[in-house]
């Protein structure tokens, strides 16, 4: 990674937040349905369009508690809200919410748990963080990079049914058997280091493959599922949500990854159901509008599903 004065870091950092857009930010907040007075938590800080709404909406009462595991982004929201006194940031995984609520004192307390999975795109649109190919970066995608392996410690290492496994189970990459072959055979011969050398060595593997996507669009998505543990996060933060709400409390997910939202349909859905449900659905999945869509083509995956904690 190239040294950056703090300066340049910091202009940088900025740059990103004012570029980014908030998925559904109006959609989550009226399934939030934010009061005044109330305890909120953003799971999922990202660069705070969400967070900054919320607090606006509580106008200077209440609290609301957010998290990120990105050190970049936890020192943003110091800094963007460090004259809240209602707002704190969290540098923890939305998998620890449950043990964070326990700390704090709010189980059972909190009146909305906000989670907006993925890669917020400042995080995508920075080389170094090689979370895409779209410009050459070191072969990173962690989202804490102070912490765990690298996607290219994990490429130098797992064996190739690994490898495998990860492109199909996260990926559904077609090619998964072929691509991970290639990659185990060059690495011995050279390491595998860039965001731009793995996407050419996979647009060189034969197969099957969509001509709507990049070859390599696949692998990317499932190796960063893979490095951040983003599914087994997730799963922790919803069986930990009914014990975290209040009654009459909500909890509302975007998910951009039909995994993802697979996950989170059944557990509200098999928890709305039987002799003593614990949610009730808020209507069905929301999608983006396509004037959001327009303005923010990342945006088109995005699913919203809300429910509210009952009593």
């Amino acid at each position: 990674m190239p040294n950056v004065s703090p300066v340049a870091s910091q202009a940088r950092g900025t740059s990103r937040m004012l570029n980014h857009r908030p998925v559904m930010l109006a959609e989550a907040l009226a399934g939030l349905a934010v009061h005044a007075g109330g305890i909120y938590v953003d799971g999922t800080y990202g660069r705070g369009g969400h967070s900054g709404a919320i607090l606006e909406a509580l106008q200077g009462s209440g609290m609301l508690h957010a998290l990120d595991r990105d050190p970049e982004a936890a020192a943003q929201a110091w800094k963007q809200h460090a004259t809240a006194p209602n707002f704190r940031i969290h540098p923890r995984n939305f998998a620890e919410l449950g043990a964070l609520a326990g700390e704090l004192d709010i189980a059972g307390r909190i009146d909305g748990l906000l989670l907006d999975l993925g890669v917020s795109s400042p995080q995508f649109d920075d080389a170094a963080r090689g979370f895409s190919f779209a410009n050459d970066g070191p072969l990173d995608m962690r989202m804490d990079p102070l912490s765990g392996e690298s996607a290219a410690q994990w490429l130098a290492r797992a064996k190739d049914e690994e490898i495998a496994d990860v492109l199909w189970r996260f990926g559904d990459e077609r090619n998964s058997r072929r691509i991970a072959r290639r990659i185990v055979d060059t690495r011995g011969e050279t390491p595998i280091t860039s965001t731009a050398q793995l996407a050419a060595l996979i647009a060189t593997v034969p197969g099957p493959r969509s001509h709507k996507i990049h070859p390599a669009t696949r692998s990317f998505q499932a190796i960063r599922i893979h490095i951040n543990g983003e599914l087994a996060a997730l799963e922790a933060a919803l069986a930990a949500s009914s014990g975290l709400l209040a009654p009459g409390g909500r909890i509302a997910v975007i998910s951009f990854h039909s995994l993802e939202d697979r996950m989170v349909k059944r557990f509200l859905r098999d928890h709305a159901r039987g002799d003593a449900p614990v949610f009730k659905l808020l209507g069905r999945a929301q999608m983006p509008t396509d004037q959001e869509i327009a303005l923010n083509p990342r945006a088109r995956s995005a699913v919203l599903r809300v429910a509210e904690r009952l009593s």
